[in-house]
């Protein structure tokens, strides 16, 4: 596949972040309308800090191996190298995973059962309408080696 080619890329649904910002908007006009009983403060507030900090140093490490090979950081965009040091060596998905934490962190310091409910419908679209549509095009673009690397390392975590 030519790196030119208008079909270079994954064609993914929507880039991650939207589909998490819309899940976080959902559940916000949620929890608007049909108001919950907020999560227990203060152990909510600190675990969701907690998370939210562990998201920060995946996204970096993710964001400096995709750098330091010279490849796309936006799925919508051609990969022009398989990264498989830092953050992808423990995942295939770093940026995706730190995107589940810092959304569950965001949830839990708002104390928002209903946000903390709609990181389910965001991992799952991201799961089919991202995760699955970049690894077919990585599959395809990289072939065997692209194929090793799922076998070292796992999809999420």
């Amino acid at each position: 596949m030519p790196a030119s080619s208008p079909k270079d890329n994954a064609g993914v649904v929507a880039p991650a972040p939207a589909i998490y910002g819309a899940a976080l908007v959902l559940g916000l006009a949620a929890e608007f309308t049909l108001p919950t009983v907020p999560l227990p403060r203060p152990v909510s507030l600190w675990l969701g800090v907690v998370i939210i900090a562990l998201s920060i140093p995946i996204v970096i490490s993710a964001f400096k191996a995709l750098a330091r090979a010279k490849t796309a950081f936006d799925a919508r965009k051609p990969t022009s190298a398989l990264v498989s040091d830092r953050a992808f060596h423990y995942s295939r998905n770093p940026t995706y995973l730190s995107l589940t934490l810092l959304y569950a962190g965001i949830a839990l310091v708002l104390g928002s059962p209903w946000v903390l409910l709609m990181v389910v419908p965001a991992v799952a679209l991201t799961q089919w309408g991202v995760v699955l549509r970049e690894e077919r095009y990585l599959e395809t673009k990289f072939g065997d080696e692209y194929r090793r690397y799922k076998t070292k390392v796992r999809r999420w975590l």
